[in-house]
């Protein structure tokens, strides 16, 4: 079973292109260490059952998915469609 995990900030890339703006997520464990991973080891994280992230938005818990777009798999939530809103309006994880 995956395990759930918050994500709580992400950090972006200089493109405009929303399917291709996230270049790391991130979050606190609860032992209040940081963690941050690349959106490439989040997708096959995702993908082979290890990680079921999610983040917090207007106080409910919305998955976070792998989509693909113009043959480019990139991370999104459940609640938006086209546009990967909820993860691209979370704060910038420190480095």
């Amino acid at each position: 079973m995956a395990a759930s995990v918050r994500v709580g900030c992400i950090n972006k890339t200089n493109r405009q292109d929303p399917h291709q703006r996230i270049s790391h997520i991130g979050g606190v464990n609860p032992d209040r260490s940081r963690w941050r991973m690349t959106e490439d080891r989040a997708i096959a994280a995702i993908k082979a059952g290890e990680y079921a992230f999610y983040v917090e938005a207007a106080a409910r818990r919305v998955g976070v998915t792998v989509a693909r777009h113009n043959g480019h798999e990139y991370l999104k939530t459940e609640a938006d469609g086209v546009r990967p809103d909820n993860l691209l309006s979370l704060p910038e994880c420190p480095s």
